[in-house]
C-alpha cells in the first residue's frame, strides 16, 4: 500500500470507528435511562391506547398485584366471567371471582373489559338440554340466552366499558363460514345479531365486540370482514372487532397485520387487540403431548426474534392509533401462561414482556423505546 492511499484509509476508518462508538453509547445511554425509570406500559401509552391484562384472582396479590398496578391501566377476566364458570346451573350464578376482580378494578381505577359472554366453548350443558335431557328449543335457548346475557352485564353495568359478546363463531375451516356450534345448531345464524341485541339491551351504553383469533390470515379475515359488514348493513350494536393477537415469532407479517387493520377499519368501527402473546414456537390447533427431546428453553435466537416480533407489531399499533383503541396481554408474565398447557400439554413457553421472575425482558424495552 502506497503512502498516500494510507493516508487516506486511516482518517476514514478512525472516523467510522468514532461514530460507532458514539452510537453505541448513544444506544447503551438511552437503554440505562429507561431501565431506571418507574413508568410502565400504561404511561408509555397514555397518549396512544389503554394497555390491559388478563387476570385471575391469584394476580390480584403478592408480586403479581404490584406489576399489574405499575404497568396495566386495563384488566379483562380470564376465565371469571366466561359462561360456564360464572352460570353452572340453571338457578345458579357463581359471582365471587368476577366480583372481586371488577371491585378491585373499582378501587385501583382500572378499566374492565368483560369476557365474555356467548362463545362455543366453556358453555355449560344445560344451557342446552330440558330437564329431560332432550335438546331445547330455538325459542327456550333464546330465552336461556337472553337471561345469561341481561342478568352479568346488568350486575356490571357501569362498571364494565366493553365486552366481548360472541367469541370465536367463524369456522377454523377456510371452506365453511360459521362454526357449527350448538348455538349455530339450535338458534340458526342470527344467533349472533341476538346476542348482541340482548347486550345492547342491558347496558345501551357498553362498547360492543366480536371477537376472534388468526385475524390476520387472509382467508379467515375475509370471512371475518364478511360477518361484521353484515351485522352492520343490519343495523346490529357493533362497535368494535377484537382482535386476539395469539401470535407467534412467525406470524403475522407486517403485511398481513397492516392488511387486516385497514380492512376492519374500513367499517368503521373500533379495533382491539384483545389477547396478545408472542409464541416461540410454530402455530398449532391441535391438542398434543409433548414429544421426547422437543426442547421448551427460551434460546438467545428465538428471543431475537421475539424482540424483533414485538417491536415491529408495536410499532403499527401506534401508526395506526386513531383506529386501535385497547391493547390487552393475556397472562401478566412467563410465570405463567396459558400457552404452557396449550396445545402443547407440559410444554414452557415464553410468550409475554415479562419473565418468570416478573422482570423486563429486552422485548419490554423495543415496546417502549419509542418517540412520541
Amino acid at each position: 500500500m502506497n503512502n498516500r492511499l494510507q493516508s487516506l484509509i486511516v482518517p476514514v476508518f478512525l472516523a467510522v470507528s468514532f461514530f460507532s462508538s458514539c452510537s453505541s453509547s448513544r444506544e447503551m445511554q438511552e437503554h440505562s435511562r429507561l431501565k431506571s425509570s418507574t413508568k410502565g406500559l400504561k404511561d408509555y401509552y397514555k397518549s396512544f391506547f389503554p394497555i390491559g391484562v388478563a387476570v385471575g384472582t391469584q394476580t390480584l396479590q403478592g408480586d403479581e398485584k404490584d406489576l399489574l398496578l405499575r404497568e396495566f391501566n386495563s384488566i379483562t377476566p380470564e376465565n371469571a366471567m366466561k359462561m360456564g364458570p360464572i352460570h353452572p346451573a340453571e338457578d345458579s350464578y357463581f359471582w365471587r371471582d368476577a366480583d372481586s376482580i371488577v371491585n378491585f378494578a373499582q378501587q385501583h381505577g382500572l378499566r374492565v373489559r368483560g369476557h365474555n359472554l356467548l362463545w362455543h366453548e366453556q358453555a355449560p350443558e344445560w344451557m342446552f338440554k330440558d330437564s329431560q335431557g332432550n335438546q331445547v328449543s330455538r325459542e327456550v335457548l333464546l330465552d336461556r340466552l337472553r337471561d345469561h346475557i341481561h342478568t352479568v352485564v346488568n350486575r356490571y353495568k357501569g362498571k364494565i366499558y366493553a365486552w366481548d359478546v360472541v367469541n370465536e363463531a367463524i369456522d377454523d375451516d377456510p371452506d365453511n363460514y360459521l362454526r357449527k356450534s350448538k348455538w349455530y345448531e339450535i338458534i340458526g345464524e342470527d344467533f349472533i345479531a341476538k346476542a348482541f341485541q340482548f347486550a345492547h339491551e342491558a347496558d345501551p351504553n357498553a362498547l360492543l365486540f366480536y371477537n376472534d383469533y388468526n385475524t390476520e390470515r387472509p382467508e379467515k379475515r375475509d370471512r371475518i370482514y364478511k360477518l361484521l359488514k353484515q351485522l352492520l348493513e343490519a343495523k346490529v350494536p357493533v362497535h368494535g372487532v377484537g382482535l386476539q393477537a395469539h401470535w407467534s415469532i412467525f406470524e403475522p407479517t407486517e403485511k398481513e397485520l397492516r392488511e387486516a387493520i385497514e380492512k376492519y377499519s374500513s367499517l368503521g368501527i373500533q379495533i382491539h387487540f384483545t389477547e396478545v402473546d408472542m409464541s416461540v414456537y410454530p402455530w398449532e390447533k391441535d391438542r398434543r403431548a409433548k414429544q421426547p427431546g422437543e426442547v421448551d428453553t427460551l434460546t438467545p435466537e428465538l428471543e431475537q426474534k421475539q424482540i424483533a416480533q414485538y417491536k415491529m407489531v408495536f410499532d403499527i399499533f401506534r401508526e395506526y392509533r386513531k383506529h386501535i383503541t385497547s391493547v390487552t396481554f393475556w397472562n401478566v408474565s412467563d410465570r405463567y401462561t396459558w400457552l404452557d398447557t396449550y396445545p402443547v400439554s407440559g410444554r414452557k413457553n415464553y410468550p409475554l414482556l415479562f419473565d418468570t421472575q416478573l422482570k423486563r425482558k429486552k422485548a419490554y424495552w423495543e415496546v417502549v423505546n419509542f418517540k412520541k
